[in-house]
């Protein structure tokens, strides 16, 4: 089949498009490259915020356009799958499923429905919009409020989640809320297929104490809840200086960030998750253990009944600091952890088993079968 990828997130498009490849499938990445974390992309839509920068990407995405036509399948990373503003996405967005047979959307991160449903319903007992029945009133998530709540952004989410023969969601988070959204009406269109992750040798610790390490993107610390995370981890470095070592990333390209996390014991990443994240299930696959989120409802969707690599953290410090402790004060469990961490990855996450998953869901859409989810 020949199938583009549109948009990017933590290398989610470009690692599966690796997969698909492998199995014979023609694939087209079409990116800004994540931001300034710059993951490689087959044809380059960045878009920097100054005068010629605008002109630049106008002039590149003019001469990308005939080139995303006549494609078998289309996937979008995000309703707003560009690094542009949501108004022209959806003239792009028609324009893409009047030129190509199938277009799928990924549920992979900040929308519309994440939004909404988090806030109004509340499926999980925390998310990045509530703990528990409180929801969350920081400036981050209200500006995310601002930016898909009656607008614009908004009405596009609606739009493409409805054109759409189908969306796929990455995490056990985006599976609950599109099967929840409208009032159920996008779940019999709505599959999970686990993010793809490369496999990649062991990490081996570079010393006697715990090295933890924590990326902090830029601008999002406190919605990620890694500003919590850090303070636990400093605190801990401070009770116990002669064995743990922290090692802080910010704003640094990926492969940056790929190889300052190596040699790490663990990784602090997404306070508000029930799921590891690409960043989290790479330092998995490295054998790398992940503090954040593994609660039960996402090992069920998995249907992984043995495996428990992660160490499940709730959404304050000091279940982080609790946590990090017991790794500190009981470091016999540290090996064990780690050898689950990429059993994990390998089981449930890898590139040749995810892309066969997606190939069986684009085959069964551009044949007009009904999908079995």
């Amino acid at each position: 089949m020949k199938i583009l990828l549109i948009g990017e997130y933590s290398n989610v498009h470009w690692t599966l498009a690796q997969g698909l490849r492998s199995l014979g499938h023609e694939v087209t990445v079409v990116s800004g490259g994540d931001s300034w974390k710059a993951y490689p992309r087959d044809i380059d839509l960045a878009h920097t915020l100054t005068l010629k920068g605008h002109i630049s990407f106008v002039w590149r995405l003019l001469r990308a356009l005939p080139k995303m036509r006549g494609f078998d399948i289309v996937q979008l990373i995000n309703p707003v799958f560009l690094e542009l503003s949501p108004w022209p996405h959806r003239f792009i967005f028609d324009y893409l499923r009047r030129h190509n047979k199938v277009v799928v959307l990924g549920a992979f991160g900040m929308d519309y429905y994440w939004v909404k449903v988090n806030r109004d319903l509340r499926p999980m007992r925390y998310s990045d919009f509530n703990i528990g029945d409180k929801i969350r009133t920081d400036k981050v998530a209200q500006a995310d409020v601002d930016i898909w709540i009656g607008t614009e952004a908004e009405r596009l989410c609606r739009y493409v989640a409805e054109k759409a023969d189908a969306i796929v969601a990455g995490l056990y988070e985006y599976w609950i809320t599109y099967t929840l959204a409208e009032s159920g009406a996008l779940r019999n269109k709505t599959s999970f297929i686990p993010f793809p992750v490369p496999e990649n040798k062991p990490s081996h610790s570079r010393g006697e104490r715990i090295r933890i390490f924590i990326g902090i993107s830029k601008g999002r610390s406190q919605y990620k809840g890694t500003d919590i995370m850090l303070s636990a981890a400093r605190r801990l470095q401070q009770t116990y200086p002669d064995r743990v070592e922290l090692l802080v990333a910010e704003g640094v390209p990926f492969a940056m960030y790929q190889s300052m996390m190596d040699g790490s014991d663990a990784i602090l990443d997404q306070l508000y998750s029930y799921t590891p994240a690409m960043n989290a299930l790479l330092a998995m696959s490295k054998g790398i253990i992940c503090v954040g989120g593994g609660e039960p409802e996402h090992y069920e969707l998995l249907e992984e009944l043995d495996l428990r690599p992660i160490v499940n953290v709730l959404p304050n410090e000091e279940s982080v600091y609790k946590e990090l402790e017991n790794l500190v004060l009981h470091p016999e469990r540290i090996s064990e952890l780690k050898r689950q961490s990429v059993e994990y990855v390998r089981k449930h996450h890898s590139v040749e088993r995810v892309a066969k998953e997606y190939e069986k869901l684009y085959r069964t859409l551009y044949n007009n079968d009904e999908p079995s989810f």
